[in-house]
């Protein structure tokens, strides 16, 4: 993709009203959940650390100051295809953006730079490894810079779930420019994480506007990991059955037999991992984007930046590795504000081996702090995979927001509440086995002596003679498996990776073994033989309940994909399902009319508006034929 503009209608709102430059190129009739007060600050010259969840606009909080204040606005994107597809959104509204990074010929850089110091640019995206060269600070001395928007904020911070050291080198933006307004956005950073990046941005209180983490159209389900690839397949036949989605796993070896599985099955499904040729991904990528109802596999490697509106669901058959990796994951599905599904796969096996990869991570690692943080927040999703109280109201108080509801009625756990009992004794028989084998053996070993099971291990070690040897009848292997996992999430044990998984005990087990401390364990459910669909509390737009309703929905999303093949974009930077679905309600004569529909700015009713009216009108025609 070239990096200057294509030949087309372009628009300029410099020094004009935010509301209006928001209506004619952005097509909406008013701001979002404190985008307003955002774009105020940084038009009155102030910085910004932005915390929103995805899908909820953190693009036009800097989009939209960009066009209206002189210069061009940088922003530092870690990923060359999110550069182009935010660009080639950009371009579909008449706005004169570009990016520079390696795709680019030598002679479309040169053309790039140039339009940069000519003021023929209103948004210019690069990578962070570009930003801080010496020819490119060059050249934003010799321009004009409206301001910075750094995304994907949290790799500047250690604290966060995805920290890049290169990304440390663009906090000097703030000391090589200190009047450029800047401004950083992300979707995960708990309380931590954003005082490190004020910090960091030599940002005030003052500058954080954080707008809530709840996404009431995605439902949480957890569940427990027995026989995850027929668990994953009943889940997308029964609830995504011909939707866009994204699986992710743990490692390559997993992602290709997942994708393989998939296939085999019908579902059509892409793997995507480190290991494929740069080539192989990006075909992959485009696909993904490009296509209709395509699963893709990933490792952590897929994912960010995407702005695929319509991904219906988010699967996780391994844990991610804490709470802001999960919540940036799942985040990825329902875009749109549409319902959307994060499911996720789960198992006592998982947690040891998270924690062996974790403790290799931070072996030799002499900060304590960072160790103990990491820590935490693996134990922090291990509390949430747990729990019996609303998923929902779970993630949201991790992240600092009290939420005003105890049940949200869109989580596994508030559809189907789950049944709790009281496992003080089971803790304490499975305790005290802990203590007298040693506390040197993993929750397979642990459970074989509660069962009294006559193993080749127990004979060797002599534990046919502990007391604990077959008092445990009350439950059976998978019960006992059960109590570990929960003890293990409660803190009253831990696993020691060092010795191959060990169950030990915790300063808290104490406690419980003396009878201070009550226990109270949830009920595991059978793992989802069939998928029973449950009312959705999450907003949708749905399409009206008349006749041919749906075949204009399909008409129209067939214009759509015929005028992005032939602009080889995706065809979401065409137009939203959203708005296709309010052509059908509205079903627009004119171009008056159909300006008025959301998501329609100026210039999308120049390019387009003959193309989908054509549609509406042929349709309207058959119907009185009829």
């Amino acid at each position: 993709m070239d990096a200057s503009l294509a030949n087309g209608a372009s628009v300029n709102v410099t020094g004009a009203d935010p509301h209006e430059a928001l209506r004619s190129v952005f097509g909406y009739e008013s701001f979002r959940a404190r985008q307003e007060e955002i774009v105020a600050h940084l038009l009155g010259g102030g910085h910004a650390l932005v915390v929103m969840p995805t899908g909820s606009g953190k693009s036009l909080c800097y989009q939209l100051p960009a066009l209206v204040r002189a210069g061009v606005g940088v922003v530092v994107s870690p990923l060359i295809s999110l550069m182009q597809d935010q660009v080639a959104a950009l371009r579909q509204q008449g706005v004169r953006a570009a990016f520079l990074n390696s795709s680019l010929s030598g002679r479309a850089k040169r053309r790039t730079r140039q339009e940069v110091r000519s003021g023929q640019l209103d948004l210019l995206y690069v990578a962070p490894e570009r930003l801080m060269t010496e020819r490119f600070r060059r050249l934003l001395g010799e321009s004009e810079v409206a301001l910075f928007a750094i995304d994907e904020a949290h790799c500047l911070s250690q604290w966060g779930h995805d920290f890049r050291p290169d990304y440390l080198k663009v906090a000097r933006l703030r000391e090589l420019f200190p009047e450029v307004p800047t401004i950083a956005t992300t979707a995960t950073a708990d309380e931590q994480t954003r005082r490190d990046l004020l910090d960091r941005l030599r940002m005030s209180s003052r500058d954080l506007f954080v707008a809530g983490f709840d996404r009431p159209e995605i439902r949480y389900t957890v569940t427990l990991k027995r026989k995850p690839q027929q668990q994953l397949r009943r889940f997308i036949r029964g609830e995504h059955d011909g939707d866009a989605g994204i699986v992710y796993c743990l490692s390559r070896n997993n992602v290709e037999k997942t994708a393989q599985k998939l296939s085999e099955h019908g579902i059509e499904a892409l793997p995507y991992h480190a290991g494929l040729s740069s080539k192989k991904r990006q075909r992959h990528q485009n696909r993904f984007l490009r296509e209709e109802g395509l699963v893709v596999v990933a490792t952590v490697a897929f994912g960010m930046g995407i702005d695929k509106p319509d991904v219906r669901f988010v699967a996780h058959l391994d844990l991610p590795r804490s709470l802001e990796a999960y919540y940036q994951e799942t985040g990825r599905a329902g875009r749109d504000g549409q319902p959307a599904d994060a499911w996720m796969a789960y198992r006592y096996a998982d947690v040891v081996r998270l924690r062996k990869i974790m403790e290799g991570d931070l072996d030799g690692d002499g900060n304590t702090e960072y160790a103990w943080t990491k820590r935490h927040k693996l134990n922090a999703l291990i509390g949430y995979c747990e729990t019996s109280a609303c998923r929902r109201r779970v993630l949201l108080k991790y992240f600092g927001q009290d939420p005003d509801f105890e049940r949200c009625g869109n989580c596994d756990t508030c559809l189907s509440p789950v049944e709790t009992w009281d496992g003080t004794v089971a803790a304490q028989k499975l305790m005290s086995c802990i203590a007298r084998t040693g506390q040197r053996f993993g929750a397979g070993h642990v459970t074989d002596v509660l069962l009294g099971r006559d193993t080749k291990k127990i004979r060797q070690k002599g534990h046919k003679r502990l007391s604990t040897y077959d008092i445990g009848g009350e439950l059976g292997k998978a019960g006992w498996k059960s109590v570990a996992r929960q003890l293990v999430a409660a803190g009253l044990l831990e696993v020691d990776v060092a010795g191959y998984g060990a169950l030990k005990l915790t300063e808290a087990s104490g406690a419980v073994l003396r009878g201070e401390r009550d226990v109270q364990l949830r009920e595991d459910r059978r793992p989802d033989g069939s998928s029973e669909k449950k009312k959705r509390t999450a907003p949708a737009d749905e399409l009206p309940d008349t006749p041919g309703a749906k075949d204009l929905f399909e008409a129209l999303r067939e214009k759509r994909t015929q005028l992005a093949s032939e602009q080889e974009v995706p065809p979401y930077v065409v137009f939203a399902d959203k708005t296709l679905k309010a052509m059908v309600a509205h079903q627009p004569a004119t171009l008056d009319e159909f300006n008025a529909l959301s998501g329609v700015g100026e210039v999308k009713r120049e390019r387009y508006g003959e193309a989908f009216l054509a549609v509406i009108a042929e349709h309207a025609a058959e119907d009185e034929g009829t």
